[in-house]
C-alpha cells in the first residue's frame, strides 16, 4: 500500500479517524479528574556552610571547590538517610512509614553548595510541614556528624498555592495520539480484511491478465 492510498483510505473512513481519538482524549481527560488525586509540591532551599578548617588551606581554588561539593554530595546523601527522617517524622508527629509515603527527591547543584528538598504529597499544607521539617533536622544532623558549621535554609518551603500533579494534559494528549494510532490500525485490518475488488488493476493484478471492458452499472 503506497502513502497516497493510505491517506485515500483514511479519507474515505473519515469519521472513525476523528471520533476515535477524540473519544480517546475524552475519556482520559473525565478518568484522571475523578479517579487521580492532585498532588502538591512544596520545595525548600539550603545552603551548607562548612567549617573553615575543613576548606581552609594553601590549596588552589579549584581544590577547594572541590571539597566544597564532595561535602554537598555528603549531606544530600544524609537528607535520605534512615536517621534523618526517622528524626524529621518524630519532630512531625508522624510514623517513618507514613513519612515514607510522600515523594521526596533532593537535588544539589555541580558548582555551588545549594541544595533544594522537594515534597510532593497530597495536601498542600503536610508537603510544606514536612520539607521544612527535614530541613531543620538535616541542620542538627550535619552540625553532629559531619562537623559542618551549618545547613542553612535559604527559603522556607511555602505552602503550594496550585497542585503539581498529576499532568492531565499530557495524558490527554497521549491518549489523543493513541486514539489516531488505533484508528488507522483498525482502519488499515478492515482493508486488508476487504477481499472484494474494486478496481481495475485489482483484476490485473490478480489475474495478471488485462481488462477488456467493464459493464456499467445499471440503475
Amino acid at each position: 500500500m503506497t502513502l497516497l492510498e493510505l491517506f485515500q483510505l483514511l479519507k474515505n473512513h473519515l469519521k472513525l479517524v476523528i471520533a476515535l481519538p477524540i473519544i480517546f482524549a475524552l475519556v482520559t481527560a473525565v478518568g484522571s479528574w475523578i479517579f487521580l488525586a492532585n498532588t502538591y509540591t512544596a520545595n525548600v532551599s539550603m545552603y551548607v556552610l562548612a567549617n573553615s578548617s575543613e576548606t581552609q588551606s594553601n590549596t588552589s581554588l579549584s581544590t577547594d571547590l572541590s571539597a566544597s561539593q564532595m561535602i554537598t554530595n555528603d549531606v544530600s546523601e544524609l537528607i535520605q538517610s534512615e536517621r534523618v527522617l526517622n528524626q524529621a517524622a518524630n519532630q512531625l508527629g508522624m510514623s517513618e512509614s507514613e513519612l515514607k509515603g510522600y515523594d521526596i527527591k533532593v537535588t544539589s547543584s555541580t558548582t555551588t553548595r545549594l541544595i533544594t528538598i522537594s515534597v510532593t504529597g497530597d495536601t498542600p499544607n503536610s508537603a510544606a510541614a514536612i520539607a521544612n521539617g527535614i530541613a531543620d533536622t538535616t541542620n542538627s544532623v550535619a552540625q553532629e556528624i559531619m562537623n559542618i558549621e551549618a545547613v542553612n535554609v535559604i527559603d522556607q518551603a511555602e505552602v503550594p498555592a496550585s497542585p503539581s500533579g498529576p499532568p492531565r494534559t499530557m495524558y490527554t494528549a497521549v491518549a489523543f495520539l493513541a486514539g489516531i494510532f488505533v484508528a488507522v490500525a483498525i482502519v488499515v485490518l478492515m482493508d486488508m480484511i476487504n477481499t472484494r475488488i474494486r478496481k481495475p488493476e485489482e483484476i490485473e493484478e490478480l489475474l495478471d491478465i488485462p481488462v477488456i471492458g467493464r459493464i456499467p452499472v445499471i440503475k
